[in-house]
């Protein structure tokens, strides 16, 4: 089985995304569709002896969308180039409708307020009132809709061609009903023209108020204004996916032929020798060559203490090595690193569908052409029983426009999307919609370590020392000792110095131990500050400290030690 990732364009609404994965399901060989309305974004699972991406792509064309294979998926791996991403592609969106929102309401406002300004009461212009002014005042008015039009001539052509496919949408609802107003204002605009040269002023006041540009005008606006505050979502709830994405290294230093130089991180390639020094990000998974580090894996694992590295260990890519010095073979690049497999899992979740999300689809699938047929109905009831054309098309657009409901199958959809993206915002990864869905039923939480639920900056809980030697002693020297290191745990007891008021100069000679700790001269004597190893390597009797260690580690905490 095979699984790919698509682009789909030309989706505006839960029915396009009910077509699309429709028209996909009957290929053969499919096994798994899902369509995701918010990212416009499909991913398919088939048998590859029975299909191909093309099949897949032309069955996404013929029912009136477009589609296209992501290059990450038709390439094997991650583009050199500065490919769009996700939170990119919703910001331009977000751009686009945020000038098409505002270019329908400044002709939209004036268009509204001249329709119903004589029936408001409101102050109009001599020109604009009386029937023998009604054909500026009705060809004013279609002026003003021109370009509201004209802006949001993507809902017609959207609309008109999923008609075409006999697969109508939501588009195709807008469509209809502003087209149908337009179409029968253009009418009106004729008969006042007509009626005023044969002088029957009678039918001139009728049409004058039967215009409907304001209809259109108002629907197209207000329905824009609905595309923007959903393009407005999807850019924020891309930006946890663009978050991750940032923590990308950059850029790489590969040793070859004993040469090191720098490169872009994109490539590196799969049996490269990398150089990671103190403070540098590491750019791909990999495994270590030579060399010690202590490695800062708390953006991927969420654990705040470093982890010390040596010949032989794993290292992860976006990690930061906080001191010392390693070299090391990249094992996995681009798409396969771990990173990139939480970035597909985040994006996986935001386009899973949850099981009452499936309702909403079933609904979208039948809910337009449904609208059409009462519609057309409800026009022909009204002729049978006597009405005009005029009123029995103004039925029927009525119910056209009011059966609009482009949030239909997009309020849960984008409920998954916000939780997903907030979830890993704060560095929750929801596997699926089904999963967020349920949780709401979880009464029990098991947890495998107590690292991953701390608060991700260390704190000094206890201070251990010699009768003779006072407490706060002990830890300004311990903060001089630790103050120019990097290490997380370095900050906590600098931080607890400085809480307690213990100031003083830094360690002179100091000096950082790779998976140990640090050295330095205090106050003029020696002084060491690590881990029980550390110790041990010095010569220092450990023994009569042990069980101090021993019940400070089963408290879950981490002790250090100084001398």
């Amino acid at each position: 089985m095979t699984q790919e990732r698509y682009d789909v364009t030309g989706m505006t609404c839960a029915a396009c995304q009910a077509h699309v994965q429709k028209a996909v399901n009957a290929l053969p060989g499919v096994r798994q569709v899902s369509v995701n309305l918010l990212t416009n974004s499909m991913t398919v699972e088939y048998d590859e002896s029975d299909l191909n991406s093309h099949q897949i792509v032309q069955a996404v064309e013929q029912a009136g969308y477009g589609a296209a294979l992501r290059v990450q998926e038709a390439t094997g791996k991650a583009t050199s180039g500065p490919a769009e991403t996700p939170a990119d592609r919703a910001r331009r969106q977000y751009r686009a409708m945020r000038r098409r929102v505002v270019w329908s309401f400044v002709f939209a406002v004036p268009l509204f307020y001249l329709a119903m300004g004589h029936m408001m009461g409101w102050p109009l212009p001599e020109i604009m009132l009386g029937d023998s002014n009604a054909m500026i005042y009705a060809f004013t008015q279609f002026l003003l809709l021109l370009p509201i039009l004209a802006v949001n001539a993507q809902y017609f052509k959207g609309g008109f061609t999923s008609l075409w496919h006999r697969a109508p949408n939501m588009d195709a609802l807008i469509a209809l009903g502003a087209g149908a107003s337009v179409v029968y204002g253009v009418y009106a605009l004729y008969k006042i023209a007509f009626d005023l040269g044969h002088g029957d002023m009678a039918m001139v006041s009728q049409f004058s108020h039967d215009l409907y540009f304001e209809g259109a005008g108002t629907i197209l606006a207000l329905i824009t204004l609905g595309k923007f505050f959903e393009a407005r979502v999807k850019g924020r709830t891309s930006d946890a996916i663009n978050a991750l994405l940032d923590l990308r290294p950059k850029r790489a230093t590969v040793l070859r032929d004993g040469v090191e130089s720098e490169i872009p991180a994109e490539q590196v390639q799969v049996g490269d020798v990398l150089v990671v020094r103190t403070g540098e990000s590491i750019p791909t998974d990999g495994v270590v060559l030579s060399g010690t580090a202590s490695v800062d894996e708390s953006a991927l694992t969420g654990e705040s203490v470093p982890v010390d590295k040596r010949a032989g260990d794993t290292v992860v890519g976006a990690a930061t090595s906080r001191s010392g010095y390693i070299t090391m073979r990249a094992t996995r690049v681009g798409d396969e690193t771990a990173l990139a497999q939480i970035i597909r899992l985040v994006d996986e979740a935001t386009s899973s569908k949850a099981p009452i999300a499936k309702l909403a689809d079933k609904v979208a699938g039948v809910f337009v052409p449904i609208v059409i047929a009462i519609a057309v109905v409800a026009a022909a009831v009204w002729l049978a029983v006597g009405q005009t054309p005029e009123f029995a098309l103004t039925i029927a657009v009525s119910v056209l426009v009011v059966s609009c409901p482009c949030a239909l199958g997009l309020a849960t959809p984008t409920a998954i999307m916000v939780g997903t993206g907030r979830g890993a915002a704060n560095g929750i990864l929801i596997k699926s919609a089904e999963a967020l869905e349920i949780a709401h039923g979880v009464d029990t939480v098991v947890l495998d370590k107590t690292g991953t639920i701390t608060r991700g900056e260390p704190r000094v809980t206890d201070i251990v020392h010699r009768s003779d030697i006072p407490a706060n002693d002990l830890l300004r020297v311990a903060a001089a000792l630790e103050r120019p290191s990097e290490h997380p745990l370095a900050k906590a007891i600098v931080a607890e110095g400085e809480r307690r008021g213990l100031t003083g100069p830094n360690a002179d000679g100091f000096e950082q131990v790779p998976g140990q700790g640090v050295r330095g001269v205090v106050d003029g004597g020696e002084c060491l500050g690590g881990n029980a190893a550390m110790m041990a390597a010095s010569g220092i009797d450990m023994a009569p400290v042990e069980h101090v260690r021993d019940r400070l580690t089963g408290e879950g905490k981490t002790p250090l030690f100084f001398a």
